[in-house]
């Protein structure tokens, strides 16, 4: 990669569209910050040092604490390459999760978490907003390295609020905000981190205001968001995806990242939940069932979508969703940030990269190995996917000798 290509070239000059996606989870993205270093890794082994995983996906989406490392990976540095290699992301994590999830020694911190709880934001989220702020500065999202899309959640308008690179590239310019804003944004959720405001301001000086809350409470899994968004400019006639028509579903290459779930922990049941009430279902046995109940679903729901969807298209091999459903206690939590629940969820994803490839059980909705295949070695066969599409896309690009030139 001695050229230094600084954009994917477009679809229109390969063979498929490449989604990565990653999901909302708090400090439980570790997971996927581990796998994305070993999938960015096998990249630097095909085309040099340098490769990033912005060079190979035509869009990145990220929900909560997905779209603040889909921001990182993408967000560029002053000689216009990500901000963050994906390797540097566990250390980011390891470093500051402790600062934006301070955790409680007092004797009765168990109370005053409780206490804090019910009357306002577990958190108050300065450190959080001071961090991002600091990392990424003034960016504004139509200047990322490739396209990406985060979703929120609009708290007065009832309705989610996708901030997506191909809205603001059709002159959408009220959606142009700034990369802190967004991620601030998506990673609010609800009794644990403030909701946000803040404001843009469009090419003719309109100003519009954003009340927004995590992106989770719309799509917790955000690859069939991601996919929307293409499929929209693909209906708008955008060159870039020209002559793909609008259900040709079969020419995406999807990569799905969870975050981990306590699936087979069986924490509740329909007996001890018909008791409940508002307290309860925000915090009973230790965790937050509400949210834990709509963040799953909507996660498994993508998932099962999706999965149908490219068997039904005979393109299977083109869909990878890594996650792991066997978290239990601690480990599964969203917030609990001492470092030896920090360093486990970075042997979890470390062992995750072991484990088979496992698909949903479109029955019991739980995942379930599927061939000899293991993650990594999924994720090797995608890395040279990765490679060959974009190796086909410089050659058939009128624009690679141009560039070529301009950084030789």
């Amino acid at each position: 990669m001695s050229d230094q290509i600084i954009q994917i070239q477009a679809p229109t000059y390969g063979n498929l569209i490449t989604v990565l996606s990653i999901d909302g989870g708090g400090i439980r993205g570790i997971i996927p910050a581990t796998i994305l270093s070993f999938l960015e890794a096998q990249l630097q082994e095909l085309d040099g040092e340098d490769a990033r995983l912005a060079d190979y996906f035509d869009v990145i989406s990220g929900t909560s604490t997905g779209g603040l490392v889909t921001a990182m990976i993408t967000a560029p540095n002053e000689n216009k390459r990500p901000l963050f290699a994906a390797k540097d992301i566990k250390a980011f994590y390891l470093e500051h999760c402790p600062k934006i999830f301070p955790q409680s020694w007092a004797p009765l911190g168990g109370v005053w978490n409780l206490f804090k709880s019910l009357v306002g934001p577990k958190y108050n989220g300065k450190y959080l907003h001071k961090i991002i702020k600091e990392k990424l500065g003034n960016l504004k999202l139509n200047q990322t390295l490739t396209n990406i899309v985060i979703p929120t959640f609009d708290i007065k308008q009832l309705q989610p609020t996708i901030f997506s690179s191909y809205e603001v590239n059709n002159n959408n310019s009220s959606m142009d905000a700034e990369l802190s804003d967004i991620c601030i944004s998506t990673s609010a959720a609800p009794t644990y981190l403030p909701a946000h405001y803040f404001q843009t301001k469009d090419s003719e000086g309109k100003i519009r205001g954003f009340n927004l809350i995590d992106g989770g409470v719309a799509a917790n899994n955000p690859a069939l968001v991601a996919m929307k968004e293409v499929t929209k400019q693909i209906f708008k006639g955008n060159p870039d995806f020209f002559p793909i028509k609008p259900m040709d579903f079969g020419r995406f290459l999807v990569i799905s990242l969870g975050t981990g779930t306590s699936k087979n922990e069986e924490k509740f049941d329909a007996k001890k939940a018909s008791k409940w009430g508002i307290l309860s279902w925000l915090i009973a046995g230790g965790s937050n069932p509400l949210i834990d109940a709509f963040t799953h679903a909507s996660g498994d729901m993508v998932d099962i979508h999706i999965s149908v969807v490219f068997q039904a298209l005979r393109s299977e091999a083109n869909y990878l969703r890594i996650q792991d459903d066997t978290l239990s206690g601690t480990i599964s939590s969203v917030d609990v940030s001492t470092k030896a629940n920090l360093e486990g969820l970075v042997k979890i994803g470390e062992n995750l990269l072991k484990k088979p490839v496992a698909k949903v059980n479109l029955e019991t909705g739980v995942c379930q190995p599927v061939g000899d295949e293991t993650n990594e070695q999924a994720l090797i066969r995608f890395a040279k996917i990765l490679a060959q599409e974009r190796r086909l896309r410089e050659m058939r690009s009128p624009l690679t000798k141009s560039r070529k030139e301009i950084f030789l």
